[in-house]
């Protein structure tokens, strides 16, 4: 039997069915061009914990009990949507050091084919460009990149080392300026629509998301918040940064999960950023 939720928002006293939620009913993909639109997938604990850690030497990771089967599969459905990823130079080291899945591709699978006949339908490639966000430029290429044959461009700031650009120039790749010591949000995406890119998906972490929002290019955010309470001293939030003018949230669906895959029950949110 297909997984359905119950509707919170709007309301609703039919459940509907989980596959397709997010790339039909309530997508971000827009057939106007003429405006980039960015959106944001985060999965947290009800107590805001996006990665936590036993101590603080210890790098931050994504508990593997707050991950479930009907959020991956959603956060897919938003993957599909993307001509673009942009991700960070931590990511790249985390996979390479098998600490993360990787999450640059869609997987090549017969639940995933649905997912690829919907990009074709649209005119997108297989697999989206991705960006990668870094300052420092210390970060592996993984061989999936080259064996999906996707393009990959660099983004990093204007105090990075010349030396390390002209590397990563010379191995051929892309590398564009988009801030002083760190990507700005604006200039990254003012870069990359030059790029003839339009539907970014962040899976960059807080720092990115807050320049984002800081910059007013933030266009859509999806939270699904695990009914989990993780606690713990050492842990990473959706938001970190400066106190921000925080733009007005348009909830435009709620839905919720009351059995998961992993034994948590947990809401699916999506809001429309909208700035004064």
């Amino acid at each position: 039997m297909a997984k359905k939720l119950q509707q919170l928002f709007p309301p609703s006293p039919e459940k509907v069915e989980l596959k397709n939620l997010y790339l039909y009913k309530y997508s971000w993909f827009s057939n106007d061009n003429t405006q980039p639109r960015i959106a944001a997938n985060f999965l947290t604990s009800l107590d805001g914990r996006i990665a936590v850690s036993p101590n603080a030497q210890i790098k931050t990771e994504l508990p593997k009990h707050l991950t479930s089967d009907e959020d991956f599969r959603l956060f897919l459905e938003l993957h599909a949507q993307a001509d673009c990823l942009i991700t960070h130079g931590g990511y790249m080291r985390a996979l390479a050091e098998n600490k993360l899945g990787n999450i640059l591709q869609l997987p090549n699978n017969k639940e995933c084919e649905d997912l690829y006949n919907w990009r074709a339908l649209q005119g997108l490639k297989p697999h989206p460009t991705l960006v990668i966000v870094s300052a420092s430029l210390d970060f592996p290429m993984d061989s999936s990149l080259e064996d999906n044959n996707q393009q990959v461009i660099i983004a990093t700031g204007k105090q990075a080392d010349k030396n390390k650009i002209s590397q990563w120039e010379d191995q051929g790749y892309k590398v564009i300026i988009a801030g002083e010591k760190l990507v700005e949000g604006r200039m990254l995406i003012d870069a990359l629509c030059k790029e003839s890119l339009r539907h970014f998906y962040l899976i960059a972490g807080p720092k990115l998301l807050h320049s984002m929002i800081k910059d007013q290019q933030l266009s859509n955010l999806f939270i699904s918040h695990s009914l989990q309470l993780l606690g713990g001293d050492f842990f990473n939030t959706m938001l970190d940064g400066e106190i921000l003018t925080p733009p007005k949230l348009e909830l435009k669906s709620l839905f919720y999960d009351d059995a998961s895959a992993n034994g948590h029950g947990q809401f699916f949110s999506n809001y429309v950023c909208q700035y004064n």
